[in-house]
């Protein structure tokens, strides 16, 4: 466990920041928000103007002394801000279970909502965070606010992290997880034909990697669809928006390679499909996908690569660009209006694929 007085002062007044974004009035929000961010004439988001600022422009506000422990810890301390003084919802059950990994148990939460069915569709959820930092527990608001939206049950799940486990770990636990929801579907109250996987950045490519071997595998189970949240799909090569949003907006171009080089082990071929899913054939029983990108985010044209790539392969996607908003918006769902608004947008899309 790390000390929290290891935690930087900066790091801890950042997080007490976050906490007060949703709480300020619309107005005095635009005001601390500063002057207007536009780009190939989009406009940043107030909400996401303001969380930037309050982060310090031109800073990583994910890697914390080039050390994942002190990351990570740094990203657990911030997750109850998140939830923006909320309470957990009592319209939403949560428990906590084991899911038969590659190698050994994993730690997951299935949320079961209040208005829920006896049996209902599931997603099977993989947070994000640069495959070395991020937990269940950071994305429990997330797990709570799905489930209820979309009155199904959501399963989140803690796969292995670099660089103690690195590629492919954390993909094989993800085709683990979603093998074994679907071997326990009764016991989980979910129907096996309605699992879908999804996740948002990193966790996002994980289910877009598990979509597509359940799909290639040709015996098994294959996802119902999947939920990707602008995901990492080429870590190969560089594309424009990497370039023209590396820096200033949350998720930086240091931080991509310092995620990506903690991932893939140092000679490892970064063209395997398993590790960017751009690569490779796409098998004709790929699920249909439903897709975001962020405007100011530099994974979005990567992401947009791949929907056309999916949809060249005649997988039916419903590709979504949040035009103005950064990467990482899932987890800021409570943290202003335009955030909640656009990860309320995904939640209906993915409840119309499990239903």
């Amino acid at each position: 466990m790390v000390n929290a007085t290891r935690v930087p002062l900066s790091v801890r007044a950042q997080e007490a920041a976050v906490g007060l974004l949703s709480r300020l009035p619309a107005a005095v929000r635009a005001r601390m928000a500063g002057p207007e961010v536009v780009v190939d004439d989009t406009r940043l988001a107030v909400d996401a103007r303001l969380l930037i600022r309050s982060l310090g422009d031109g800073k990583s506000a994910l890697v914390v002394g080039d050390s994942p422990e002190l990351s990570r810890a740094a990203l657990e301390r911030s997750a109850p801000m998140l939830r923006a003084g909320r309470r957990p919802s009592r319209a939403v059950a949560a428990s906590d279970v084991r899911l038969r990994g590659a190698q050994g148990l994993l730690e997951a939460t299935l949320y079961v909502p209040a208005s829920g069915r006896d049996r209902s569709g599931a997603l099977v959820f993989f947070h994000g965070g640069g495959w070395v930092i991020g937990s269940r527990a950071g994305y429990d608001h997330v797990g709570r606010f799905l489930a209820e939206r979309t009155g199904h049950r959501v399963l989140s799940v803690d796969y292995r992290l670099a660089p103690e486990d690195p590629f492919p770990a954390a993909v094989d636990d993800a085709l683990a997880a979603f093998d074994d929801t679907v071997a326990r579907a009764r016991e989980f109250g979910v129907d096996p034909d309605r699992i879908v996987v999804g996740g948002d950045s990193a966790g996002a490519t994980l289910a877009a990697v598990t979509a597509r071997r359940a799909a290639d595998r040709g015996d098994g189970p294959v996802p119902a669809g999947q939920w990707l949240l602008y995901p990492a799909t080429d870590l190969a090569a560089r594309h424009p928006s990497r370039d023209r949003f590396g820096q200033g907006f949350l998720l930086t171009d240091e931080d991509i390679a310092w995620f990506q080089d903690h991932y893939v082990p140092s000679g490892a071929d970064r063209t395997d499909p398993l590790v960017s899913v751009l690569y490779g054939t796409v098998a004709a029983a790929t699920p249909p996908a439903h897709l975001v990108t962020a405007g100011f985010d530099p994974l979005r044209d990567e992401g947009e690569r791949y929907a056309e790539k999916l949809r060249a392969a005649g997988v039916p996607v419903e590709a979504v660009r949040e035009a103005d908003l950064p990467h990482g918006f899932l987890p800021f769902v409570f943290l202003g209006p335009r955030f909640g608004e656009a990860v309320s947008e995904s939640a209906k899309a993915l409840q119309r694929m499990l239903d």
